[in-house]
């Protein structure tokens, strides 16, 4: 990676804030771990994609989709826990992804393969990075009264399963806009580690959510621009970035209330 375009940047950012806040409330509901398994659930709708020569993105946003309506419906059926359904549906996706694709095509899923995103690529994404924004700022309220009790969140006339799935889709969406980026296995990263950092330094969940959005654009803009210097892939390049901001933030004495 040699320049970064300034659509493409554009791009990231808006990628940086989805993932920002919907990590946030993924550490709420004690799914941290889930935004890494999911995000593998891509991998086998990329292998199909090169199989039927289609856009391996494509591919990888039905998979993604279809995972996350899956995962709602084991979640509401069998009522095991969130983070062990998704790691049954990880395990399985990830083995079926294997068996599709080659080494080199696993590898660009898995890490990435950043280059000139199309003008498809483009709108896509910032209607995909719109939507998932929107809805965070718009059922924020209601997210966190399902996050803190299911049965106060009903009694207040809440939708608990349709809310749930929408905030399952919005996961999804937000992993298939960061897998250009970062890959499917470093895409879950920056969905864990903003919220952790902010959840250090947070007095309120107001504040949360801002420092979150803070330190994944921080993390994408400052480490891809890093790695066009340094001539490297701009993924792991992104994960150190916000890495780096998590162990600084050990250093402060932890805020109280959140």
């Amino acid at each position: 990676m040699t320049s970064i375009s300034a659509s493409s940047l554009a791009l990231s950012a808006a990628m940086a804030v989805a993932a920002g806040l919907i990590g946030s409330f993924a550490l709420m509901r004690r799914m941290t771990l889930a935004a890494d398994a999911l995000s593998h659930v891509a991998v086998p709708g990329i292998g199909v994609a090169i199989l039927l020569r289609v856009h391996p993105l494509a591919g990888a946003v039905v998979a993604l989709v279809a995972g996350a309506v899956l995962i709602w419906a084991l979640e509401s059926r069998t009522r095991l826990a969130t983070e062990t359904i998704i790691g049954v549906v990880f395990s399985a996706a990830l083995a079926v992804g294997a068996l599709l694709t080659t080494g080199e095509e696993l590898m660009d899923a898995l890490f990435g393969a950043p280059s000139t995103l199309s003008l498809v690529e483009l709108v896509a994404g910032f209607v995909g990075a719109g939507s998932v924004i929107l809805f965070v700022l718009l059922a924020r309220d209601r997210l966190i009264l399902m996050f803190v009790s299911s049965d106060i969140a009903r009694t207040a006339g809440i939708n608990v399963r349709r809310l749930s799935l929408l905030y399952l889709l919005a996961f999804a969406v937000t992993v298939a806009l960061g897998l250009r980026f970062l890959g499917a296995l470093l895409m879950g990263s920056l969905m864990i580690i903003p919220p952790a950092t902010a959840r250090r330094l947070a007095r309120n969940l107001a504040s949360m959510l801002a420092i979150s959005v803070a330190v994944a654009l921080i993390a994408t803009l400052f480490g891809e621009w890093v790695a066009a210097r340094l001539n490297r892939e701009s993924g792991p390049m992104i994960v150190s970035v916000a890495a780096v901001c998590f162990f600084l933030s050990l250093a402060s004495r932890r805020a109280p209330g959140v």
